[in-house]
């Protein structure tokens, strides 16, 4: 069989599925990626002997009890690798010592839901008993949605209708609204804080808390960046080639056929296919100059909400932090304000449970914050004053976090601030976002945009931005699903391998 050429822009999560799937089906694939390591947005870096990680705070697929995991393992992302199984998600802590806990097990939540506002009890035991039916169902990832027959979505239908109708009834309520139903008012006021997202529908949730009592959605030990390097090995161990620090200018097309791409530095590379796993914007504005696209394309991006980006601090402290929770977020006295955004909450994840991010002796923290993109486009412009922006939010996270942990200020040692920009210079990721598009009311249960463009002949997309849902499962699954999709237009019976 000819042995046709594919070669894919970007080395993130799905750039990578995508050549490790292309390698095991007897495709020739090259990776192009603009940053000089793999993982895209699923990333770490290192400053004075810390860990930051950039991205993974759970993953779906962490453990044989999700159908997800047999991916990861054909990746050869799990095997070897600890996961870490919180027993509470995060806490909102709240007046007079009281907090609400999200606890991984829904026996648990419920009793301490309970506790906190027994009053409500009808409102919990309706959000406990939903969860607990998304627990019972795992969705199908083996086959891409393109690739289903009429017989395989009846078949799909029968299996998972309690599901389907389930969130259909939670997706047109928002947590925001949902919350509104206690009559407690601590509960009222904390229960959103644990997903603050706008338009953030219950359906999530529900999967969410399904995931997490399920135990399949832990947190992989060694972050992000080791994380994608399994996979990053996994692909070259197939027999792929990655060129780092050669970001993509223009893809190549003659007679309306993607023929390679044109790097920054002016070299062309040829291919029989050519895959965009990188920045959807970017790819179909400015490597296609906006030339194949409609209507419902330019809408996506013309009306629909972006995950919004994050201005993200990590410090170094020289202590540990025994018997804490991996994330809690504090009421604050006066709200925290970074550029038009106010803040009445910080939020803290202290990473006392991953020995590999910091010295021993020692613990890595993050404060995140949602952000205003274009308050930081425009700061960047000055760079004076974008570092000392940088600085103060520092300083005062610093500040703050020393009222809960007294003597913090004078034991940090390490200080680092990431900001949209950042994830926008290393990843090239449209407005700095973390995730893609949003899941809201309107957009759940994700859509799926086209894997091609009008027009265009061998060219598809992989990604965030064709496969909605946010997260690095979505990302690998969108890899797997394009060279399904591909093997079946060269009648190629799709295969994948285990290391």
């Amino acid at each position: 069989m000819e042995q046709k050429s594919i070669l894919i822009i970007g080395a993130g999560i799905a750039g990578l599925s995508t050549g490790c799937y292309g390698q095991m089906n007897g495709y020739r694939t090259r990776i192009f990626e603009m940053h000089d390591s793999p993982g895209g947005l699923c990333t770490s870096w290192m400053r004075k002997g810390y860990t930051i990680d950039g991205c993974l705070h759970w993953l779906v697929g962490s453990s044989p009890n999700s159908t997800f995991h047999r991916i990861w393992e054909e990746l050869g992302a799990v095997q070897g690798r600890r996961m870490i199984d919180h027993e509470e998600l995060l806490r909102v802590a709240g007046p007079d010592g009281k907090a609400f806990i999200l606890y991984c097990d829904l026996d648990r939540l419920e009793q301490h839901m309970n506790e906190l506002a027994p009053q409500d009890a009808l409102v919990i035991e309706e959000l406990i008993r939903a969860a607990r039916i998304c627990a019972k169902y795992d969705l199908p990832v083996d086959r891409a949605p393109e690739l289903y027959g009429v017989l395989d979505r009846g078949a799909f239908l029968l299996r998972t209708l309690p599901l389907l109708r389930l969130l259909s009834k939670w997706k047109k309520i928002t947590i925001h609204d949902y919350a509104q139903r206690f009559s407690d008012a601590f509960l009222r006021d904390a229960f959103p804080r644990t997903f603050d997202l706008p338009g953030f529908p219950m359906a999530s949730v529900l999967m969410v808390l399904a995931w997490m009592h399920r135990r399949c959605a832990g947190y992989p030990e060694g972050g992000s960046l080791a994380f994608s390097r399994s996979i990053e090995q996994r692909y070259l161990a197939l027999g792929g080639e990655i060129r780092y620090r050669s970001p993509v200018a223009r893809i190549l097309v003659e007679q309306d056929k993607a023929v390679g791409v044109r790097l920054a530095d002016g070299t062309e590379h040829r291919a029989d296919v050519t895959i965009s796993a990188a920045d959807g914007h970017a790819t179909i504005f400015d490597m296609l100059g906006g030339r194949y696209i409609d209507d419902k394309i330019r809408g996506y991006y013309e009306t629909l909400p972006v995950f919004p980006p994050l201005v993200q601090v990590a410090l170094g402290a020289a202590r540990t932090f025994e018997g804490l929770p991996p994330t809690v977020l504090y009421p604050l006295d006066t709200p925290f304000v970074i550029g038009s955004q106010q803040h009445k909450y910080i939020g803290v994840e202290i990473i006392n449970f991953d020995p590999t991010l910091a010295p021993t002796g020692k613990t890595l923290l993050k404060a995140i914050f949602p952000a205003d993109y274009a308050y930081w486009r425009d700061l960047k412009q000055d760079l004076e004053r974008y570092e000392a922006q940088k600085e103060r939010i520092a300083d005062q996270v610093i500040a703050l976090l020393d009222q809960r942990y007294p003597g913090l200020a004078g034991q940090v040692e390490m200080r680092d601030v990431a900001t949209p920009m950042t994830w926008q210079r290393c990843t090239g990721n449209w407005q700095g976002s973390m995730e893609g598009w949003l899941l809201t009311q309107k957009t759940f249960p994700p859509f799926r945009m086209s894997r091609t463009l009008p027009g265009l002949k061998d060219f598809y997309m992989a990604g965030q931005w064709v496969e909605p849902g946010g997260g690095v499962p979505t990302a690998a699954m969108s890899g797997r699903n394009v060279i399904q999709v591909l093997c079946k237009r060269d009648r190629r019976k799709f295969t994948t391998q285990t290391p």
